[in-house]
């Protein structure tokens, strides 16, 4: 900072200007890289890192969360987990009594590929939708989950709570059922762009009424109700 009086000099503390704060953190502290806690291998280095008095720390002991995750360190390696978060939505959802249910298939079954099979298309992309009715105790809204698979791996996902009160289970599995449809269009013109052409997408859904409404877009008593924008499907 220069302009006081000739050949004066002032230095300064702290920035005024926003946009030189960054500038200014760079230049003190330098190149900082992302792997500088593994390169802290030296204990009495660490020990000392909250003794320095030019920024304020503190030493939290073994990084055990982080995020939502569960991590635990040992000589075998470092371990993720995410079953504290597993637990909140158990228990969001009212489920955290609901009893626990073992592994569908044995770990004693040895698989082995069948030469007479048919492959499988990996390219097969399928939609599912389901949808709870009033499952919202303050305004009575429905639920909508949808997921899309390609091949046998789950690409896409959502869980959401619908706009508008349903008047039935099938109303509420319909809407969920479009939601499915819009989000399979979008995919449908990704994949095109990647080359990959798929005209034939099954949605599956369990509800026959909502089945029955999406081929028959005739108005009746029971669904005129229904918004507009539902009924592309």
């Amino acid at each position: 900072m220069e302009g006081l009086l000739p050949l004066e000099t002032t230095q300064m503390e702290r920035s005024l200007v926003k946009h030189n704060d960054i500038w200014l953190w760079h230049r003190r502290l330098g190149h900082v890289h992302m792997d500088l806690i593994k390169k802290l291998l030296s204990k009495d280095l660490v020990r000392g890192l909250p003794k320095l008095r030019k920024f304020e720390m503190s030493m939290m002991g073994e990084l055990t969360f982080f995020l939502g995750l569960q991590i635990k360190q040992s000589k075998e390696g470092i371990f993720v987990c995410q079953s504290k978060y597993t637990r909140e939505l158990l228990k969001m959802f009212g489920l955290d009594n609901a009893k626990p249910r073992g592994t569908p298939i044995s770990p004693s079954v040895n698989l082995v590929k069948d030469e007479n099979g048919k492959d499988v298309d990996n390219k097969l992309f399928r939609g599912f939708s389901d949808s709870d009715y009033a499952g919202c105790l303050v305004d009575r809204k429905s639920t909508s989950g949808t997921c899309q698979f390609l091949g046998d791996a789950l690409v896409s996902w959502h869980s959401k709570k619908q706009t508008y009160v349903a008047l039935s289970t099938a109303e509420a599995e319909y809407v969920a059922a479009g939601s499915c449809c819009a989000q399979v269009l979008w995919m449908r013109q990704t994949l095109r762009d990647f080359g990959v052409l798929i005209d034939h997408i099954p949605i599956m859904c369990d509800s026959s009424s909502a089945i029955d409404i999406s081929k028959n877009h005739v108005q009746h008593s029971r669904t005129k109700h229904i918004d507009i924008r539902h009924h592309f499907l």
